[in-house]
């Protein structure tokens, strides 16, 4: 252990930055951007942002679609089955789609004076965030997603799974709209 120059021990856990894990659905706008900014704007640590974008399994929601389609008259047309090459295609297209949305989030939080990284995820989104909350040291964790109704009824949405999971402060907010309107509607920013 080091010690100050009194001979104290020196505390060697020290964390400059203040790291928050933003876990977002899309992209954000400019105006989310400047709403997660105003959140730690009195802080006196530097904040460092993490974007996570959870990256869709495009080629299993595909096949899952054309499935339900054939299934509902079994008789009345064949099941239709996308072949690699399409199914390749599509995978393509929404990791393309993944990499415009966080990188306009990355420069909507960037304009917003702030240091942020991001990264695209495949693994399950709430895994994904408490591995992040974890690798950064990260002091508290944000999701931003539209309204699901009844996933937030039965408390499996990311927020609440994340706030099962993770052991700091999770906040809940729904993208594209002003803390004022979340707060009109009785819903959103919620924090514990």
């Amino acid at each position: 252990m080091t010690q100050t120059p009194g001979g104290a021990p020196a505390d060697e856990t020290v964390h400059p930055d203040y790291d928050v894990v933003l876990l977002v659905e899309q992209a954000l706008s400019a105006a989310d951007a400047a709403q997660v900014r105003s959140l730690h704007e009195a802080l006196e640590e530097p904040v460092v942002y993490h974007v996570l974008l959870p990256v869709d399994d495009a080629p299993a929601r595909v096949q899952a679609a054309m499935g339900s389609l054939g299934g509902a008259e079994p008789l009345a047309s064949p099941a239709v089955v996308l072949d690699e090459d399409d199914l390749e295609v599509v995978e393509q297209e929404a990791l393309s789609r993944g990499e415009r949305e966080l990188a306009d989030t990355l420069a909507h939080l960037r304009a917003s004076g702030v240091t942020v990284h991001g990264e695209l995820v495949t693994a399950p989104p709430v895994d994904a965030l408490a591995a992040k909350v974890a690798a950064v040291d990260g002091r508290e964790a944000i999701i931003l997603t539209s309204s699901h109704a009844v996933a937030e009824f039965f408390h499996v949405d990311w927020s609440s799974q994340a706030r099962r999971k993770l052991g700091v402060p999770v906040l809940h907010l729904l993208e594209h709209e002003t803390f004022d309107e979340q707060a009109g509607g009785g819903e959103g920013a919620t924090l514990i």
